[in-house]
């Protein structure tokens, strides 16, 4: 389970899924703070402190969009994993996509988990209360 103070960066650009995972951790009374990347490279810049400002602490877990401007999910991956100061960051990915590949190409950058985002606001809730306590 994330310690309260856990820092969460949510890489994710659909405002809709974002204001869904910050209410899912609401109703889930999980008030740890949650940063928001609209981009793999904005991501990046947060977590490096590269032309934004750097997320001190550093993020104790990262939910990932695969399907994202500029850099995809999967891009996003492989230049985290290839940071000496970035590449332990625990990552699970939390997307729409149910395709057998890109399952496979997250699992190559060794995520966490992969859950495909559910349809249901219930469903949502259950999800994100599941990945948080095993964190």
């Amino acid at each position: 389970m994330l310690d309260e103070n856990a820092v969460i960066l949510l890489v994710e650009d659909d405002r809709v899924d974002i204001m869904t995972v910050k209410r899912a951790m609401q109703k889930n009374a999980i008030g740890n703070p949650v940063h928001v990347a609209r981009t793999g490279v904005e991501a990046l810049a947060m977590l490096r402190g590269d032309g934004a400002p750097k997320i001190e602490p550093a993020p104790s877990l990262i939910l990932l969009d695969l399907n994202l401007p500029k850099m995809g999910g999967i891009e996003f991956l492989k230049e985290l994993r290839a940071d000496p100061d970035l590449q332990d960051m625990p990552v699970i990915v939390l997307t729409s996509s149910n395709e057998p590949r890109d399952r496979a190409a997250a699992f190559e950058y060794d995520v966490e988990d992969y859950i495909v985002k559910p349809h249901s606001f219930d469903e949502f809730t259950k999800a994100i209360a599941t990945i948080l306590a095993y964190c």
